[in-house]
């Protein structure tokens, strides 16, 4: 394991819910939620530490949220004002480094490796980060401080909110010893399940388990699971972040139950789609696209078909077969994405169709 590096991992707290109460101080110390109303069937985008003691989580929908809490207060959000407050944190970043790795609007990697404040301590710049975000801003943020980004992710969430955990280098090697495996990133609940069934609790239980049967389980994750557990981590903090794909979905106010229903909230996504990525891609090539149905008991499934263009007809006949896997279940949420090629990939096609290489063959 590299153990020279310094890579601190801020997230705010609470975001989209703390910005609310900082701006309504009405909604402090009362169970509060950014996310679709009650006359919705939308999400919970995020919610507040008082909100959270009921069990209401970000992604969580809606009417399950207020199951949990009769009393939760539902507000819809001011994504500008996210974004302008983004922008103010990020400025703060930039004056410790160049190296940020954005997650999303409230969530950072930094690399601090080569900063010279504060003698060169990543735990003294981490807290000087978290105080200048709370001077400007009013919010509070945790901080994760390591040798590799997955401990640095891990150790932000220890000691929120408005806290920050260090782990040394020499300390990495105790600290995974009683890591719960469920801690890595990727590791959801259906894994953990599996991992538990084999008798995987912790970092160190994979440590003395066999490679190649871990391996043959989980494939290529298996070996994602195999380096966290030791502290294997060299992923670099990517300060630029190319786009994969372009989709749109909606949630239907009411479930659907027949093709013809679908193909026409499909024929107006794929409008939308195609503006989309004129707006977001307009140079990018399309390898894939992609027709995605949530049905009614919250299972959902993707169909997928390589080409180089937005298709509607493959697109009616990829929604037909993943409606073909509902067996007669109401259907809630309607999507539909494209893949694109990285933007080498497209420089090395239009050298390959200069050079007289046919692609639809």
């Amino acid at each position: 394991m590299s153990n020279c590096r310094k890579i601190i991992h801020v997230d705010m707290d609470c975001f989209y819910a703390a910005v609310e109460m900082r701006d309504f101080p009405e909604y402090r110390g009362k169970p509060l939620a950014v996310g679709g109303s009650r006359q919705t069937r939308g999400v919970i985008s995020t919610s507040n530490y008082e909100a959270r003691k009921y069990g209401v989580r970000s992604a969580m929908p809606t009417q399950q949220a207020l199951k949990l809490c009769p009393h939760l207060i539902l507000v819809a959000g001011r994504m500008q004002v996210y974004k302008d407050i983004s922008k103010q944190i990020r400025a703060i970043f930039q004056k410790y480094t160049d190296i940020i790795e954005p997650l999303s609007l409230d969530e950072a990697y930094l690399d601090v490796t080569d900063c010279k404040l504060y003698q060169g301590s990543a735990t003294l710049i981490a807290e000087a980060i978290r105080d200048e975000i709370f001077r400007v801003t009013q919010l509070t943020a945790s901080a994760g401080v390591a040798p590799i980004k997955f401990l640095a992710k891990v150790a932000s969430d220890i000691n929120k909110p408005n806290g920050q955990c260090v782990i040394p280098p020499e300390q990495v090697d105790e600290f995974l010893k009683t890591l719960p495996l469920r801690k890595i990133p990727g590791v959801g609940k259906v894994t953990e399940e599996k991992l538990l069934g084999m008798g995987l609790k912790t970092c160190a239980d994979v440590q003395a388990y066999d490679r190649q049967t871990l391996l043959k389980r989980f494939g290529k994750f298996g070996e994602v699971i195999i380096n966290r557990s030791f502290g294997c981590d060299d992923r670099a903090i990517v300060s630029h972040r190319e786009r994969k794909s372009v989709g749109v979905e909606t949630t239907l106010l009411q479930d659907i139950f027949t093709l013809e229903q679908c193909q026409s909230v499909l024929v107006e996504l794929i409008d939308e789609l195609k503006s989309r990525v004129e707006r977001n891609a307009p140079d990018r090539e399309i390898q894939k696209q992609v027709v995605k149905l949530k049905f009614s008991d919250f299972v959902q499934t993707t169909v997928e078909h390589q080409t180089d263009s937005i298709n509607e007809p493959e697109l009616k006949q990829l929604l037909e077969e993943a409606f073909e896997r509902g067996y007669g279940k109401g259907i809630r949420l309607v999507g539909v994405s494209v893949g694109l090629h990285s933007t080498a990939q497209c420089e090395s096609n239009v050298e390959m169709k200069q050079l007289g290489f046919n692609f639809n063959h």
